[in-house]
């Protein structure tokens, strides 16, 4: 009898021990894998068996969605509570302006609210409340809220919504007000592609080879083409006169490739509809600096002239003012545009070798001369 006690209380132990490791493994925050986290008698309808996927990874949004009946589709949407409003547009294009949306928060004084609006431009007054193309089932819709996840549930009366689905996050502490729910400018966004059939969503890169033409023409532009041209000037001096034309050759080159990305950077602008104002101010004070010295060249006096010490002095500086920034205007491109490690890594990779090879034709150059 005692070894029988014994043994049932070791079973005990050890059922015990499985229980809390079990418990201690579960998920302590919203996940698909996670419905028994979710306010289900605080939501107007159970989203347990809805299609669940996480939709923006780096704000930790996680939807659920069904359709509930012939012309209604119902959607839990949840993110981190960060004392911020959080968005959820439906776009005919993709983009941010002209998308209707759903956004939820809660105050400070723990009163939930939920509005409709029509993102009719940039600037807040042009983000209309109870305004878009969205028909809400009456009745249907909450915001709930604890510790640390915020969820807004929604149904709406669509035959198939828009599968270009945005994201928003406003500001920590810059909630609407009740006086006009005006929205403060969003943290952050993202535009997707959420496929209802397969259950997928994707980040959606809006007019990607426009991007990509942008980036790449202005990298090898500004950021190669005229530093090896600068190069050829200065340390290839003895082969006369390869190193005029080369100098003129790449020169050339360089400016109409970085002509080309600008004018393709303000059409992308144009049709984003974002405002990168720091970025667009440098590339355009950059073609002025590449537009005089064109003139420059043009205006170039003979050797033998007074001037012509004051005229290589500007002409020299200038080039040099032009790639110092350029190269830090295409890194910061990179880092707005969200290029990741590649492009950051690619093109510093160019630098450091023009860098080096810098280095070495300089020491040669005060060798020789």
């Amino acid at each position: 009898m005692k070894k029988t006690h014994k043994f049932s209380i070791f079973l005990l132990q050890q059922f015990a021990f499985h229980f809390l490791l079990t418990a201690n493994s579960q998920p302590t925050t919203d996940s698909c894998s996670s419905n028994n986290l979710l306010p289900k008698n605080q939501l107007p309808f159970d989203p347990s068996s809805f299609t669940c996927l996480p939709v923006w990874n780096s704000h930790s949004f996680i939807l659920r969605y069904k359709r509930t009946d012939l012309s209604v589709w119902s959607f839990v949407l949840s993110a981190p509570n960060a004392n911020a409003y959080i968005g959820m547009g439906f776009s005919p294009d993709g983009k941010m302006v002209g998308s209707s949306a759903v956004v939820g928060w809660v105050g400070d004084g723990g009163a939930p609210t939920m509005k409709r609006y029509y993102l009719g431009g940039q600037s807040p007054s042009l983000v209309q409340p109870d305004q878009g193309t969205l028909l809400l089932v009456n009745r249907s819709s909450s915001v709930v809220a604890d510790d640390s996840r915020i969820y807004m549930a929604f149904r709406l009366i669509a035959d198939r919504p828009s599968d270009r689905v945005i994201y928003s996050i406003g500001p920590a502490g810059q909630l609407p007000s009740s006086a006009t729910f005006r929205l403060a400018q969003h943290q952050d966004q993202i535009s997707t592609f959420l496929d209802y059939t397969t259950g997928q969503s994707q980040t959606k890169t809006l007019y990607r080879r426009l991007r990509r033409s942008h980036g790449v023409l202005n990298l090898f532009g500004w950021g190669i083409v005229v530093p090896f041209g600068i190069m050829a000037a200065r340390y290839f001096r003895e082969w006369e006169p390869v190193w005029f034309y080369s100098h003129i050759a790449l020169q050339t080159l360089g400016f109409v490739l970085g002509l080309l990305g600008v004018i393709f950077g303000l059409v992308l602008e144009n049709r984003l509809g974002t405002k990168v104002n720091t970025h667009k101010g440098i590339g355009i004070f950059i073609l002025v600096l590449g537009c005089l010295q064109v003139i420059a060249f043009l205006a170039r006096p003979k050797k033998e002239a007074k001037v012509r010490k004051y005229w290589n002095w500007y002409h020299h500086n200038v080039g040099r003012i032009l790639v110092i920034f350029a190269i830090a205007n295409i890194f910061y491109g990179i880092h707005i545009a969200d290029g990741g490690v590649a492009w950051n890594a690619g093109f510093g990779v160019a630098i450091a070798i023009l860098f080096m090879a810098t280095f070495i034709l300089e020491i040669r150059h005060w060798m020789i001369t």
